[in-house]
Order: structure tokens, then sequence, then C-alpha cells
């Protein structure tokens, strides 16, 4: 039901969830917490604590790029309840797949697109071969932690330890809040 008593009040939920999309939509855009504030009638401390119930990590943007993995779900839904932003994870079918149902020109323009994606992150994790790791790190010029999961060619699916893959985002986190300390 949207409606809700509370008391003498009546709440809507429907209004609430409304105002909470704005106001995150604003924030997520740069808009300052002051100004949205005063733009939607609520106390600047309303946002703040908005904010601080959903946060789910801090820290710099982080993307994980990795194949052939066989347990793909459960890496996902690990990446997911990391606060990981950007994931791109496949089996060694669907890469093959993802190569054959495309021509040439379009398969550069999705590659050239996801290496300027990537390049928006701080850190860019990488679960995959020798050579695709060393390759990623080329082609990005920034921050790659690879996470070698074989010797290249790697021809089908390798299962991956997702105790590592958290392991990995927690001395990942940790580097940056002792760099954000200094």
């Amino acid at each position: 039901m949207d409606l809700i008593r509370i008391g003498e009040k009546i709440i809507s939920r429907r209004k609430l969830a409304r105002l909470i999309d704005q106001i995150l939509e604003m924030r997520s855009t740069g808009v300052a917490q002051q100004e949205i504030a005063n733009k939607l009638g609520v106390d600047r401390t309303f946002i703040s604590r908005l904010e601080s119930l959903g946060e789910v990590r801090k820290g710099n943007r982080i993307a994980v790029v990795g194949f052939p993995i066989k347990n793909k779900e459960e890496i996902l839904d690990l990446l997911h309840r990391e606060g990981v932003e950007f994931t791109l994870i496949m089996t060694e079918e669907e890469r093959w797949d993802f190569v054959k149902k495309i021509n040439g020109v379009e398969l550069l323009n999705t590659l050239m697109k996801l290496i300027a994606e990537a390049r928006s992150f701080d850190v860019v994790v990488v679960i995959g071969s020798n050579q695709r790791i060393k390759i990623i790190e080329a082609i990005l010029d920034k921050e790659v932690v690879g996470l070698e999961i074989g010797e290249s060619p790697i021809e089908e699916d390798k299962y991956v330890e997702p105790s590592q893959v958290s392991g990995l985002l927690y001395m990942i986190r940790t580097k940056q809040l002792k760099e954000a300390v200094k």
C-alpha cells in the first residue's frame, strides 16, 4: 500500500521514494547538499544522513573485467555486494559469441567504447590470463590490478575463488584509504 498512517499523519511512500530519487540524482551530478536542500525544502543534514544510510563503500571508482569465468554469477553477485561500479565478466562461450555476433567495424567500435569507459575508473581489476592482463595494462595506461587465472591462451572457463576477489578489493580499498590519510 502506498499510504501509511503514523500517528496523525498519512505518509505517501511513493512521494518519499520520488524525493529520495531526486536528491540522489542531483547529488550524483555534483549538486551541493545545501543547494538541493534549499531547492527541495529539506534540511541539509537529512541529505547527509540519507547518503550515509545508503553508503556501500568509500573510495575511488573500481571496474572489474574478467574472462573466461566458470562461476560468473557468483563473482557478479560478489562484485555487486562490494559496490563495484563497472563489471564485464564473461564465460568462454559468451566471449566467443561477443566476437562472432558483430562485424569487424562494430567490434572495433564496441571495444573502443569499453576501453574509454574502463579508462574513466581509478582502478581496473583484470581477471584473466597472464597475456590479457599485460595487454590491458598497456592499453589503459592506468592502475590495473591483475588476478591471473592461467597462462595464455585460456580456452575453457576457469573457477575464480571469490575470497581472492574480495581480498583483492579489500587491499585496493585499504591502499586508497591509506593514501587519502597521507
